[in-house]
């Protein structure tokens, strides 16, 4: 493969990548909390950069509240255990209303809706929403992982006397499970971002942690969203 065709393929896996609203979002989202680590909640270039991108992200999310409503009232995977179930309801229920707000409050920032109290209000109900279903996420990841690593334990013990990483199901496993792990990350510091926003523990989540989480889970989100590579054609 020449040079320029493997420059031609990297851009195609760049453009594949910022086409989608939602790795744009993250991105921004990146600049957002970047921004509030580097201001620590002083007025200055930075804050403001803050709080244009957060307002800016709005838009990415309008009528996103649909993809988890959708998941809501969708059947689950069979075998699942009653609790996860649950759990993974309670997150979705949440997160819908999170991002259903969230577009009201895009109105009252924007100004269409006039009632300021109101909207500080809903604002602040929305983050809660968001915490809650960043709680249930990493239960239910945390619910996951045990499930994978039994089953894995269990294959191992079937594949007693062969090497574990040259099966592929053992591997698919594993794959998942990494996956799970870093969402579990995600999601516990998610749960300080929120904290952070809500302003629940002024003295410890200064707006400085609360930035350098948000950037962190932003680019582990960033991570998630890459395209896979093509696997190359052997001759």
């Amino acid at each position: 493969m020449s040079v320029l065709d493997a420059t031609r393929g990297e851009l195609g896996l760049l453009v594949l990548y910022l086409n989608k609203a939602e790795a744009r979002d993250k991105l921004c989202r990146a600049i957002q909390y970047g921004s509030k680590f580097l201001s620590n909640g002083e007025p200055g270039t930075a804050q403001n950069v803050d709080k244009s991108t957060s307002l800016a992200r709005k838009v990415f999310r309008l009528f996103k509240f649909v993809n988890d409503l959708h998941a809501l009232i969708s059947p689950t995977t069979p075998g699942t255990p009653l609790p996860l179930v649950l759990l993974g309801k309670s997150k979705n229920a949440l997160l819908s209303t999170f991002l259903f707000l969230d577009q009201i409050v895009w109105l009252g920032r924007t100004g269409i809706y006039k009632n300021k109290e109101r909207t500080d209000l809903i604002a602040r109900i929305s983050l809660y929403c968001w915490m809650g279903s960043s709680i249930a996420t990493t239960l239910v990841e945390l619910g996951e992982l045990g499930r994978l690593s039994a089953s894995m334990k269990k294959l191992d013990k079937d594949l007693k006397g062969c090497d574990k990483y040259k099966n592929e199901q053992y591997r698919a496993k594993l794959e998942k499970s990494n996956q799970r792990s870093l969402a579990l990350v995600k999601a516990a510091l998610d749960i300080v971002v929120a904290v952070g926003l809500l302003q629940l523990a002024r003295k410890k989540v200064t707006p400085r942690v609360t930035g350098a989480f948000g950037l962190a889970t932003s680019l582990i989100s960033c991570y998630q969203l890459l395209p896979s590579r093509p696997k190359s054609k052997t001759t």
